[in-house]
């Protein structure tokens, strides 16, 4: 196993390592080897902060086998979480993973630390069945060894890997064309790659794990992880987005209201803890760039990243914890009158907001 594979754990060498290996998935599974803390890190972190990067608070690192055999370990994790859009937030995570790490790749010297982990332009090309599609342009300055500034993508290709959903910029008919090809700059190509890590990861996802014997033991010996990221990722359907005028931080559930404290103050909050900060955050309303300005500048880059993984056009992709997944991970504090009537913090600011207007009516008719 090579660290390139550990690098870019979807190439077609990165699995034929893994195949070859004398390492049985099920095996690392029933011993709850360190691969499995890592794949499970790894949906984790993909579902809540749209990346698969290991922690970088965690005082270890991982070796070059435990990160490779953590990718097939984390697709069998998001095939038996059955959380909606899962797949989708999974697979966009790792390609924008690989993608922060190709451009650093592509930018890297010879002296760059990666070493041999690093991959070339070519690389991903050849990886992805591109590099007779891929051409490069010219630059402007003939005798310069920098990398082209442009590109030409055969038709099919680009048209297979952009989405018109990116802008009009990506529409064919603003692009200019040459015999059959379309030019691209250097980043475009970058992103189009992006786009073919994603489909790449997503496919076969997710699959059935159980049907067997085998399969049975796998999902019951991985089954305190799944329903652990299961409890944390509620279903969206269960409580939706909480339309009011203005969002009110009076009307917060006390257990919000603490931990809105704790960023305003500062403090680095748990994984849970900004999860669940941001998930209500965004479920009552606000907007991405909105929630830095709620929880003040020393949390505001995290937490709107955060809150942008979670959103989609429609509301919260995940609704905040519930208040029995709150008591779990003891972040339910200062319970007051309203909180034994409610089972969800969404609920919790409905209510508040809703008693909050008829008083206000009832005294504007007065």
């Amino acid at each position: 196993m090579r660290p390139l594979h550990a690098r870019y754990p979807f190439f077609a060498a990165a699995r034929e390592a893994v195949e070859s290996a004398d390492v049985a998935i099920a095996t690392l599974v029933a011993e709850d080897a360190p691969a499995v803390e890592r794949g499970v890190e790894r949906v984790e972190r993909a579902l809540m902060e749209g990346t698969v990067e290991p922690d970088p608070d965690e005082a270890y690192g991982w070796d070059t086998q435990t990160e490779l055999l953590s990718y097939p370990i984390s697709r069998i994790i998001v095939s038996l979480v059955e959380t909606p859009a899962a797949v989708d937030k999974y697979a966009r995570a790792e390609a924008d993973t690989a993608y922060e790490r190709m451009l650093a790749d592509f930018d890297a010297g010879d002296d760059d630390v990666h070493g041999e982990a690093r991959a070339s332009l070519d690389d991903f090309l050849r990886e992805f069945d591109l590099d007779g599609a891929v051409r490069a342009g010219s630059n402007r300055n003939r005798n310069s060894r920098r990398a082209p500034d442009h590109y030409w993508v055969d038709v099919g290709p680009y048209l297979t890997y952009s989405d018109t959903d990116w802008g009009a910029d990506w529409r064919l008919v603003n692009r200019s064309l040459a015999d059959g090809a379309v030019r691209v700059t250097r980043e475009e190509l970058s992103e189009l790659l992006r786009e073919a890590v994603r489909r790449r990861v997503a496919e076969g996802l997710p699959f059935a794990v159980r049907g067997s014997d085998a399969g049975d033991r796998l999902a019951d010996a991985l089954k305190p992880h799944v329903e652990r990221l299961r409890n944390l990722l509620s279903d969206r359907g269960a409580v939706n987005v909480v339309y009011v005028d203005s969002v009110d931080p009076d009307h917060f559930p006390p257990c919000v209201g603490a931990l809105l404290a704790r960023a305003q103050d500062g403090e680095d909050l748990p994984n849970e803890a900004a999860f669940a900060l941001a998930a209500f955050l965004v479920g009552v309303g606000l907007e991405p760039e909105e929630v830095g300005g709620v929880v003040g500048d020393a949390n505001a880059e995290e937490l709107e990243k955060r809150a942008t993984v979670l959103a989609d056009s429609s509301g919260s992709q995940y609704a905040p914890p519930t208040c029995e997944t709150m008591q779990a991970y003891d972040l339910c504090v200062n319970r007051d009158d309203r909180c034994d009537t409610i089972k969800h913090p969404m609920k919790y600011f409905e209510t508040a907001t809703n008693d909050a207007d008829a008083v206000a009516a009832d005294e504007a008719a007065d």
